[in-house]
Parts: C-alpha cells; sequence; structure tokens
C-alpha cells in the first residue's frame, strides 16, 4: 500500500512514482501525481515587439501560460493546478509582473498552491517579417518566429529540476496575420481560439508551446528521475553494518558514500491537517563496501543510532 503522506521533496515523490512504474503490473494503487503550476511567463525581453504589433494591453506570458497550462494537462504526467487558482493566490500575494521571473516568488506562491513544483518560463522571441512571394501575385508573405524557455523548480527546496525550451515558425500570406479577427485592438485575447490559432503568429505559437511542453516533461523527468536514482532508506543491520535498499541497479558503487537522514517533524497545515514539510536530521554517514542490484552493504563512516527507515542519500 502507497503511502499518502507527502514525501520531503519533490525528487523523492518522482522518485516514487518512477519506481511503481517500473513496478510488476499487479499493482492496486497508481502513484500520486505531482502537482505543478504554471507561471504566467515572462515577456518583458519581446514587449517592444508585441506591443508595436497588438498594443500595450495583451499580456503574450499570460496568454502562452495558459497554453502550456493545457498542454500540459492534456499530457496527464502532473497534476497541473488551474490558472483561475493561480491568478487568484497571486493577486492575494501582490504579485506583479517583475515577480514572474523571480524564483524566490515563485517558490512562495507554490507553496501558498501547495503544489510540489512550479514552472516558471521566459518568452525569449516573438517577432513577424514579410519575405517574397515567390508567386509574383499578391502581397507578400509573413514569417512569425517564437520562442520560449522554461524552468521546472522544486517548492520543497527551491533547486531548478529540469529545463526546457520550444521554438515555432509559421509563415504565410500577411493577410491572415490577424485574418478577421480584431480582439487584438480591445485587449481581448484568447490565445486557445481557433481565430488565434489559424493567424500566422497564432501557429507559431502553437508549435513553440507544443514542443516547449513535450521536452520539459521529458527533460524534468529525467532529470529528477536522475537526482533520485541514489535515494533510499535503511532496510536493516547486520553485524554493526547497514543494510540499504539500493544497489547498482540505482547508480550505487563500493566505495560509495551515503548519508543517512531522520524525519524528525511533520509540519502541518493548521487548516487542513495536511503535512505541508518534513524536518530532518543528519545521522550520519556509511561506506559501500558489498553492493548487489537491489542493496548495499554498508560500513558506518561517522554517527550512529541508525534505524530502519532512515532515509540516504549522496553524502554532500
Amino acid at each position: 500500500m502507497i503511502s499518502k503522506r507527502r514525501l520531503p521533496s519533490f525528487a523523492m515523490l518522482l522518485a516514487l512514482a518512477y519506481g511503481l512504474m517500473l513496478a510488476s503490473a499487479g499493482a492496486q494503487e497508481a502513484p500520486r501525481k505531482l502537482r505543478v503550476a504554471v507561471l504566467e511567463l515572462d515577456y518583458a525581453a519581446v514587449q517592444s515587439e508585441t506591443s508595436a504589433l497588438y498594443g500595450p494591453s495583451i499580456d503574450v506570458g499570460s496568454g502562452i501560460g495558459d497554453l502550456l497550462t493545457t498542454d500540459l494537462t492534456k499530457d496527464g504526467t502532473f497534476a497541473v493546478i488551474g490558472q483561475e487558482a493561480l491568478r487568484r493566490s497571486m493577486d492575494e500575494e501582490g504579485f506583479s509582473d517583475a515577480d514572474r521571473s523571480d524564483l524566490v516568488s515563485a517558490v512562495k506562491l507554490g507553496k501558498l498552491l501547495r503544489a510540489d513544483a512550479i514552472i516558471v518560463g521566459t518568452v525569449t522571441q516573438f517577432d513577424i517579417g514579410s519575405q517574397n512571394n515567390d508567386s509574383g501575385a499578391g502581397s507578400p508573405d509573413s514569417k512569425s518566429h517564437v520562442r520560449i524557455e522554461a524552468r521546472i523548480v522544486d517548492v520543497e527546496t527551491g533547486q531548478i529540476q529540469g529545463v526546457a525550451e520550444g521554438a515555432g515558425e509559421s509563415s504565410g500570406p500577411s493577410t491572415i496575420l490577424l485574418g478577421g479577427w480584431h480582439g487584438w485592438a480591445r485587449g481581448d485575447v484568447n490565445f486557445a481560439s481557433s481565430d488565434f490559432q489559424r493567424t500566422v503568429m497564432g501557429k507559431a505559437v502553437k508549435a513553440a508551446v507544443d514542443q516547449l511542453s513535450g521536452n520539459l516533461i521529458v527533460n524534468a523527468s529525467k532529470a529528477l528521475a536522475s537526482a533520485a536514482k541514489r535515494e533510499g532508506v535503511v532496510a536493516g543491520f547486520d553485524s554493526g553494518q547497514v543494510i540499504l535498499n539500493i544497489g547498482t541497479s540505482a547508480g550505487v558503487m563500493p566505495g560509495d558514500l551515503l548519508e543517512a537522514f531522520r524525519v524528525t517533524r511533520e509540519v502541518k497545515d493548521p487548516s487542513t491537517g495536511e503535512v505541508i514539510r518534513h524536518l530532518t536530521t543528519s545521522v550520519g554517514v556509511v561506506k559501500a563496501t558489498n553492493v548487489d542490484a537491489r542493496s548495499s552493504v554498508c560500513t558506518i563512516v561517522s554517527g550512529s543510532g541508525f534505524q530502519e527507515g532512515d532515509l540516504v542519500r549522496d553524502a554532500q
């Protein structure tokens, strides 16, 4: 039976999910999905271009954030917090546009939303230009370029656990730059609408977001799984030696040093009773001496009082 309590960190939670996916098909309970929030993207680097194209009232970062949220929700890898809840929390915290790329502010917001991780993104390119129309008739074609970067941040530790980018371009007659859609002038914009997505810029935006979401899922998962590989627990003792539940399949080799930690306190939200943080203390350091695929026998390098269930990870 999988424990329902919240694990100490985003990386450890992903390790649980990763391990259970590799378990036998007979498992009856699926792991809890990582709870993720997508912050409205910072687009300060391209604001002059977007203002020149569509006026200053258009929030490109918000529109792209909505599309990214939709992509990740449809994929199903993460449990994605809705944009309405995100914006409500941003308003309550007085979150400004300048905070969109600030990791400290993002982590604070993520904790307020009880997220495991928060995705912070930046629009680095958003432009459109003319190119020759080889047909010799009609107006010249337009070609748009969009590039986006994103980081996935562990709310528990504040560390960046994965990065990704997405790029898109599209070209077509300049007459379909806006098509029959004039919502830009009013600031009435829905990036997910068919009106926008059939424009030259809309197609480039969608391509960039689709690529970003795919890369974000793959790259973040790889980075977190790698970080979590050498994390396990103390499984037992034998003649003064400590036995761990991880071995060569988790990357442990003879001579490796690992540190053991004990959860000393669970901090709960007084309003909901949910565990929001685990406090730990170091027990000591062990050295792997005899390692097989699934376990490691270790000698004690420092510390004492090791107990079954103590967490272990790479010694710093």
